[in-house]
């Protein structure tokens, strides 16, 4: 077992959502030995960081200058968790893409193993496109995979280039599915359902939803794995401890769910009768749109990770109630234990 308090650990896209959420969790068990990365720019991203507790804080572009003069203040991590990419599914601009998702990844990957440190990072489901080859994490054929979008392609990429570099069975990759919880909030277009669904209906009272454009689907029942944040960090947590489990793993709750039943436990949670509203989905988005995912995690399972997930009902409640309504943040409970 990878011994995660053995050394430091660096977070990448730590001021972010999944980011957040894994120091918040290292916290929990003491674990403060952080050194997080992330560009801030000029949103609220940063309050995702205000309550939780790490070593130091580093811009993600000075990173890799002190990854390639090999700076004596990273000598010390055994660990690297990146997280940190552009994830907008709508991002056209292919050279910032492959910079920041592909290069980056690969500079940092040669590093970590380099200096013998557990490397884990962050892949995608959108990598597998629309579904039509299979959601399967044991999948040898890999170029058989058809992104949808630059995004995805440029997660694709890095996954196919540790392959073909023998390096995929050294490091952990992870499929992450639909993920949603606290702390979404800096996330703009990009936040879950559930984050712009509480918005709207505390704003208008209903949601909006997409109409369907396959007859197989009707509207609202187009199909998505959601895996709540807290169960997607713990299986992170599991797979960084575990040396023998390597190569790309699916992250997501095994199960599909319509929108209609993701927005109904939304509106359960706030006490409310559903109201929704569709709407037409737009162009651009109408060739890349996935009606369908659902996460094959039996090589999860089958690496030795046992721990019950919550129901999807359970978790929309948990974020509502506990972080949306009293607008709290993951780690706000532990600061509130420090001052008391």
């Amino acid at each position: 077992m990878h011994d995660l308090s053995s050394g430091k650990i660096l977070v990448t896209g730590g001021a972010g959502f999944i980011g957040s959420a894994l120091i918040w969790a290292l916290n929990e068990r003491g674990i403060d030995n952080i050194l997080v990365t992330d560009s801030l720019g000029h949103d609220d991203q940063f309050k995702n960081l205000v309550p939780l507790r790490f070593q130091d804080y580093m811009e993600a572009d000075k990173l890799l200058d002190c990854v390639e003069l090999r700076d004596p203040c990273l000598s010390d991590v055994t660990t690297v968790f990146h997280l940190g990419a552009c994830s907008s599914t709508t991002e056209k601009d292919a050279v910032y893409l492959m910079e920041n998702n592909y290069e980056y990844t690969k500079t940092l990957a040669h590093w970590a193993l380099d200096i013998g440190a557990r490397f884990v990072y962050a892949s995608s489901a959108a990598t597998y496109g629309d579904g039509e080859q299979g959601m399967d994490d044991k999948l040898e054929d890999l170029h058989s995979l058809r992104p949808l979008n630059m995004y995805g392609y440029s997660k694709h990429l890095f996954d196919l280039y540790a392959k073909r570099e023998g390096i995929l069975d050294s490091i952990v990759g992870l499929k992450y599915f639909n993920v949603f919880g606290p702390n979404e909030n800096h996330k703009a277009d990009m936040r879950s359902v559930v984050h712009k669904a509480f918005d709207q209906i505390q704003e208008t009272g209903q949601v909006k939803l997409f109409k369907s454009y396959r007859p197989e689907f009707q509207d609202g029942e187009q199909k998505r794995d959601f895996l709540y944040v807290k169960d997607a960090i713990a299986m992170t947590l599991f797979l960084a401890e575990n040396n023998d489990a390597n190569g790309l793993f699916n992250l997501g709750s095994g199960d599909s769910n319509t929108w209609l039943s993701l927005v109904g436990a939304i509106f359960k949670a706030l006490d409310k009768e559903p109201v929704i509203e569709f709407i037409e989905m737009p162009d651009y988005l109408r060739q890349k749109y996935q009606y369908f995912t659902q996460a094959d995690i039996s090589k999860l399972r089958e690496a030795g990770f046992d721990q019950p997930l919550r129901s999807l009902e359970a978790a929309v409640a948990d974020t509502i109630q506990n972080y949306l309504l009293p607008q709290k943040y993951l780690g706000d409970e532990v600061k509130n234990k420090v001052e008391a």
